[in-house]
């Protein structure tokens, strides 16, 4: 019988007893955990392994720690769901524009840590479809942008601008061949009149 991977979560926080809670809380409910104590090591794992999601404290070894995480966990480019994880609660503006998904307040009862997990990994996982659909059909319609462009400055081949030159060489010799008749003409009927004038005489 084959069964589903585990979905892989990293656990940020540098409270000790909390982190190892945590992670027996969510392994038993099906996910793989890796746990970092730091921004730092929550960075290096970032760059190291890829996450479903991240969940991370906000205060840890400094006051700014966690964003730092959000924000390495948003340029990853394999784009997992972010909570923040947090004993001081902050205005839904702040968490989202530090980049977070959902806020997370601890201490929380096991059941509504799962079911929050839960709905933001389903939540996330339907918004990342909907970006991959986005950029195919962006992909698309650029593709046939630059083909249309390429069309139109298509430059023409060297061929027809000699034979383009043509024609105006040979117009050109036509009017001189003209000029010359009229030439011969003028002095034509200039000759029977030099004629008369030598017959009066």
């Amino acid at each position: 019988m084959n069964t589903l991977p585990k979905r892989r979560v990293l656990l940020v926080d540098d409270e000790i007893a909390v982190l190892l809670t945590l992670k027996a809380v969510l392994e038993i409910s099906g996910f793989d955990v890796d746990t970092a104590a730091s921004a730092r090591e929550a960075k290096s794992k970032l760059k190291s392994k890829q996450y479903e999601m991240v969940i991370t404290d906000m205060r840890m070894e400094s006051e700014v720690a966690g964003r730092e995480v959000i924000v390495a966990a948003r340029t990853a480019d394999y784009h997992p769901a972010v909570a923040l994880l947090t004993a001081f609660p902050v205005a839904d503006e702040d968490w989202q524009d530090m980049g977070a998904d959902k806020m997370l307040v601890k201490p929380m009862q096991t059941r509504s840590l799962i079911q929050s997990i839960e709905k933001l990994l389903e939540s996330h996982q339907a918004k990342l479809k909907k970006l991959e659909k986005g950029g195919a059909a962006a992909t698309l319609a650029a593709g046939f942008a630059a083909g249309m462009a390429a069309a139109k400055t298509t430059t023409p081949s060297p061929a027809p601008k000699k034979a383009a030159k043509a024609p105006a060489k040979s117009a050109t010799v036509k009017k001189t061949a003209t000029a010359k008749k009229t030439a011969k003409k003028a002095t034509a009927v200039k000759a029977p009149a030099k004629k008369k004038a030598v017959k009066k005489k």
